[in-house]
Formats: structure tokens, C-alpha cells, sequence
């Protein structure tokens, strides 16, 4: 439903407390099912590296998302192009922590929630992110229909990306709602 709306990428998410959670099985045939150029991201928190090889091992992932609190020699080696989330608060240092991760292909950020690495749904203060960072941005942080097109001109981020904003009930995904979000970022 998401690639017939018209998204760039889909994220599977690999991380047991999320509701959003997929099981291999379920990643397996949602993959399948992706017609070519959506990129199938998989989403990791804090997984050992074995984790994140068996996963490998097991699906064709193109590119993976860091949400947790991975070093750069955590997010490297695992033969894909990887971007790593950080989570916003007021006093953190953006810019430098973009260039902690150099081999990274962007940088997503999200909202600080105390003790939740993402997925709440909540947005931060966009005036935060510094203009020119040395990676591409990808804004997360309870993006909705109705606050994407200012979250895309105050920011001017390389991609957005949804999840509760576009959901029925946590994990599970509303067409309308999917379809009007995009239409949203399209015309932003």
C-alpha cells in the first residue's frame, strides 16, 4: 500500500519492544512484495552485530537505520550504506555529532524522549537543526499531514520520514492517511 502511494523507502523494524515490530517472516514478504527502486530499510536498536548479520544474512536490505545508541564502528562493516538517527534536544551539538559518523548516508533526526530510543510520535524544535550539515537530513518526529509542509520549509531536509503520524492505531498503518502525506511532502 505505502509503494503504491508513492513512498521512496519502506522501514522494517527490527527492535522486539516497538509495536511496530516485524518478525523475518513478515519482513520477508513485505520485501517481496516492493516493486523496484523502494528502498527496504531495516531499522536496528542497539542490535549486537550478529544480530544485524543474521538479519542480513536472511533479507535483502539496501540500506540500514542506527536508532540506538551505536557508535560509528557499530553502524560500519555490515557491507550496506547505513544512516544513523540522532535524537534532538536543545543544547546538543548536531553538527558535531554528524561528523562522529562520517561514513554514514545521512542522518535522521527525531525527537529526545527520555529512555525511548524513537517512535513516539512527538516533534521537536525544528529551529534546532543547523543549517548546512555535512550529511543529508532526514526529519522524523511526529511528522503528520498536518505539520509536514512547515516541518519541510523551516528544515529543508533530503527526505521526511512517518510512521505514527500515518497510522490508524499504533502499527498499523492508515492508506488515507499514507496518501495525503505524501501528497503533502510533494507539494511542500
Amino acid at each position: 500500500m505505502a509503494a503504491e502511494a508513492g513512498v521512496d523507502a519502506i522501514g522494517l523494524v527490527f527492535y522486539p519492544k516497538s509495536p511496530r515490530a516485524v518478525t523475518l517472516r513478515q519482513a520477508k514478504a513485505i520485501v517481496a512484495a516492493l516493486p523496484p527502486f523502494v528502498t527496504a530499510v531495516g531499522l536496528f536498536v542497539n542490535a549486537t552485530r550478529g544480530e544485524v548479520g543474521g538479519i542480513l544474512d536472511e533479507l535483502p536490505l539496501d540500506l540500514l537505520q542506527f536508532h540506538g545508541d551505536e557508535t560509528p564502528a557499530d553502524c560500519e562493516g555490515h557491507g550496506r550504506p547505513y544512516i544513523k538517527a540522532l535524537r534532538v534536544r536543545p543544547g546538543e551539538d548536531i553538527a558535531a555529532r554528524c561528523l562522529e559518523y562520517c561514513n554514514a548516508s545521512g542522518i535522521l533526526l527525531d525527537a529526545y524522549v527520555p529512555g525511548v530510543p524513537g517512535g513516539t510520535g512527538e516533534s521537536f524544535d525544528w529551529s534546532l537543526v543547523p543549517r548546512g550539515l555535512p550529511k543529508p537530513v532526514i526529519l522524523a518526529g511526529g511528522l503528520s499531514v498536518r505539520n509536514v509542509r512547515v516541518a519541510i520549509a523551516r528544515v529543508s531536509p533530503y527526505a521526511v520520514d512517518v510512521s505514527g503520524g500515518v497510522e490508524a492505531e499504533k502499527g498499523v498503518k492508515d492508506a488515507e492517511k499514507v496518501r495525503a502525506f505524501i501528497r503533502e511532502v510533494r507539494n511542500a
